[in-house]
C-alpha cells in the first residue's frame, strides 16, 4: 500500500529506542525523511539508521523544554507527521509512591507529548498527523498492580489525544494514538525473564499501525486510542 510519505518529512521522538528504530524503518521504506531529537548522544552508538542520508539527528533536545522542543520543530522541512514515542515507565508500588514518581511520569510522558503536539501542530501549514503513544493500563487500569504513576500519565496521554483531535480537526491536523501491552524488546525480556514473550507486542507489528495511522493515507482515522495487545 502506497501510504503517501515520499518527499515528507516526518518527527519521530524516542526513535532510537526498539519500537523508534522499527518506526524508522518503515518509515524510510515509505521514502520518508526523518527527523530524532537526541537527548545523550549515547542513544546513537548502535542506532542502525545513523548516517542514513534522510535521517537527520539532533542531540541535547530535552522534550520537557517548551523552548528545546520549539527550536528543535523548526527544523523538519514539509512536516507532514510527528510520532512521539519518547517516554518513561515506573513500576511503584502504592506505599512507596512519591511526588517524585508522580511528577517523573507526568513529565516524561504527558509533558513531552503535549509539548511536541504543540510545536508540531504550530509546523503543519498544510495540515498532518500526530500520533502519540500510550499505553494499556491508560486503558484497562485494573490490569495490573503497583503501576499508579505510569497508569495516570499514560492516561493523560490519552485524554490529549482525543481532546487534539478534536481541536485540531478543523486545520487538517488527525491526532491518534497506539494502546501498546507489552512490546517484545530486550530491556523488557531483561525485566520480565520468566514471562510468556510469545504474547508479547512484536515491535514491527506496532510500527505498522503507527505508520498507517500517522501517514497521508489515513484520511478518516482521528481521535482514536488503538489498542496494540498482541496475543495477551
Amino acid at each position: 500500500m502506497e501510504l503517501g510519505y515520499a518527499g515528507k518529512g516526518v518527527v519521530v521522538t524516542g526513535g532510537t529506542g526498539a519500537l523508534g528504530r522499527a518506526v524508522v524503518g518503515r518509515l524510510l521504506e515509505a521514502g520518508a525523511e526523518v527527523w530524532i531529537p537526541v537527548f545523550d548522544s549515547s542513544e546513537l552508538e548502535s542506532f542502525p539508521f545513523a548516517g542514513h542520508y534522510a535521517v537527520h539527528t539532533e542531540e541535547g533536545v530535552d522534550l520537557t523544554s517548551p523552548d528545546a522542543v520549539g527550536a528543535f520543530y523548526g527544523l523538519p522541512k514539509a512536516l507532514s507527521a510527528s510520532i512521539h514515542i519518547a517516554g518513561g515507565f515506573a513500576f511503584t508500588p502504592l506505599s512507596s509512591l512519591t511526588q517524585n514518581d508522580l511528577e517523573g511520569q507526568y513529565r516524561l510522558n504527558a509533558l513531552t507529548a503535549a509539548l511536541c503536539c504543540q510545536a508540531a501542530a504550530a509546523s503543519m501549514t498544510s495540515g498532518g498527523h500526530l500520533l502519540n503513544v500510550t499505553a494499556r493500563p491508560a486503558l484497562d487500569p485494573a490490569g495490573g498492580p503497583h503501576l499508579a504513576a505510569y497508569t495516570m500519565a499514560k492516561a493523560a496521554v490519552a485524554a490529549l489525544t482525543q481532546s487534539l483531535a478534536s481541536e485540531l480537526r478543523p486545520q487538517g491536523i488527525g491526532v491518534n494514538a497506539i494502546a501498546p501491552s507489552v512490546i517484545d524488546t530486550a530491556v523488557n525480556r531483561a525485566a520480565m525473564p520468566d514471562a510468556d514473550w510469545s504474547s508479547w507486542v512484536k515491535p514491527e507489528d506496532a510500527a505498522d499501525v503507527i505508520v498507517f495511522l500517522a501517514s497521508p493515507r489515513n484520511r478518516v482515522v482521528s481521535g482514536a486510542c488503538v489498542p496494540v495487545y498482541g496475543n495477551a
